[in-house]
């Protein structure tokens, strides 16, 4: 199950979080980010994209200043996971053509509503672009 998803930038400011474990409160999650953010953003490009923290794995991916970050529970796949987070950025990429951090920070909800396509309650629902891309078009279409 994944349990979070978090967006962010090389100096370690969360630009996007996407909780599903509802048992943390914000102080608990904001000590968690910070703790999570450190560890990652700190390693080499040669280790491993998979650390351990808590009773989380930490699964992430730099892609130019932005580190795509999840957690998961014991019996999720790493590299299943791995792939999602990739097939997040390519559907980022395919809507804001060649995403950056400053496409997520002026709009927020629309990237909100990508990952809610793609992830629902802590299970990957979507992977298909056009699919995961539909409902937010047809959003954008009525607003």
């Amino acid at each position: 199950m994944i349990e979070f998803v978090l967006l962010v930038n090389k100096q370690g400011q969360t630009r996007v979080a996407k909780y599903t474990d509802s048992s943390l409160t914000t102080d608990e999650r904001r000590a968690l980010e910070a703790e999570i953010v450190r560890k990652c953003l700190t390693r080499v490009d040669k280790q491993c994209n998979i650390v351990e923290h808590r009773r989380y794995k930490v699964v992430y991916r730099r892609y130019a200043s932005l580190f795509f970050l999840m957690g998961i529970d014991a019996e999720e796949n790493e590299l299943g996971t791995l792939e999602m987070i990739h097939c997040m950025v390519e559907t980022l990429d395919k809507w804001f053509s060649n995403v950056c951090e400053l496409d997520i920070m002026f709009s927020l909800d629309t990237t909100h509503h990508i990952l809610d396509e793609m992830i629902a309650n802590g299970c990957i629902v979507e992977t298909n672009k056009g699919a995961a891309l539909t409902p937010v078009q047809l959003l954008e279409r009525a607003g």
